[in-house]
């Protein structure tokens, strides 16, 4: 190798390596418009089936349609900030004129509390909760402050659902201007391949989340039935969270039967820990736990498998695995991510004998 190969393979290698750290830097400055932009996806592929069903049952135009999904959106984020304000607005006269050493008073109470139910039941970790101190752990100044950033964050929730709104617009009303001009990226000899791919992931995912949909609304109904059977306060509000928390496979509902046991714990300060707390805290997550079983054996598995043409098993492996490489987000991006990949596998390497065991259901 000469001197001027090798001259010209350094910088080859150092101007490759300054376009991927320019790529990164590039991509983590515009970080939140591709979140809009995969927001907008997604919202894309929930609202294709209404689209179709707006078009065909009422024999809307293209773009009226469009108008028709968008309201829908629409009117669910003012449903929910509908919900949810009044909620905030009195938490926030509380806070207002919180005081919070009565918030340590009443929680060193409960502390106490749960001491004495463990003692009188001879259980030995009565002597390590006694030592926690939530001063020491807590620091309950954080409170007052928490409203303020909330309304803080508000700004930049309003422009996000709005330009993300705005996006979802035009992905409905000119997908196939903008699927022709991914096409004609595409080499000719693939660009039928390529068109057969898009399709059948659209229809796929449109499938999927719709079917993600369905079993959030199943989870978040059963989840306000145990609230409100058991009278905790604000159960439709804590039950949508807990429900949104499922989009987390396994470990979201782990998190949302402590969120539940720890509010309804918090809300019924004051009474009786032996007689009232303790007792409706475990009812509570027994009744989380029934749905998790319910959803976990029934819904999930008939919900998921269909949508995605994939066995139950199957599923489960790709979600740990990718819990296992990625973490959270890699887990909830798991199934679309792997049935985008099997269909493109379909499509590109049909001859295959791993891609034909793999997409024998599709």
């Amino acid at each position: 190798m000469t001197a001027k190969e090798l001259s010209n393979g350094l910088l080859r290698t150092i101007f490759i390596l300054a376009g991927i750290v320019a790529a990164y830097y590039f991509l983590s400055a515009i970080s939140s418009v591709l979140m809009y932009l995969i927001t907008a996806l997604v919202l894309t592929l929930i609202g294709r089936p209404l689209l179709r069903f707006f078009k065909n049952k009422f024999k809307f135009s293209n773009n009226v349609a469009v108008v028709a999904v968008l309201f829908i959106y629409v009117s669910f984020i003012v449903g929910f900030i509908a919900l949810l304000v009044p909620l905030i607005i009195e938490q926030g006269n509380h806070l207002a004129v919180l005081n919070i050493a009565d918030i340590e008073k009443n929680v060193v109470s409960l502390k106490n509390d749960l001491v004495t139910f463990l003692e009188e039941h001879h259980i030995n970790a009565a002597d390590e909760v006694a030592k926690f101190n939530p001063a020491n752990v807590i620091d309950f100044n954080f409170i007052p402050n928490l409203l303020n950033n909330l309304l803080g964050a508000l700004g930049n929730i309003g422009m996000a659902i709005g330009s993300t709104l705005f996006i979802t617009f035009f992905f409905l009303k000119d997908k196939q201007q903008i699927a022709f001009n991914i096409q004609r990226l595409i080499p000719k000899d693939q660009r039928e391949r390529t068109a057969n791919s898009i399709e059948s992931i659209n229809e796929m995912l449109s499938s999927y989340f719709v079917a993600l949909l369905l079993q959030l609304g199943i989870v978040f109904v059963l989840y306000f039935i145990v609230l409100v059977i058991f009278g905790v306060p604000n159960a439709l509000v804590i039950a949508f969270i807990c429900a949104i928390l499922n989009i987390i496979p396994y470990i979201g509902p782990l998190i949302a039967s402590v969120l539940a046991a720890l509010l309804t714990m918090m809300s019924h300060l004051g009474q009786d820990f032996q007689s009232e707390i303790l007792p409706t805290t475990i009812y509570i997550l027994i009744g989380f736990w029934i749905v998790q079983l319910i959803d976990n054996n029934v819904s999930q598995p008939l919900i998921f498998s269909k949508s995605t043409n994939s066995h139950p098993l199957e599923i489960f492996l790709v979600i740990l695995i990718a819990g296992f490489l990625g973490g959270v987000l890699l887990m909830i991006a798991a199934v679309p991510l792997y049935t985008m990949l099997k269909i493109i596998a379909k499509e590109f390497f049909p001859n295959n004998k791993f891609v034909q065991i793999l997409t024998q259901n599709m």
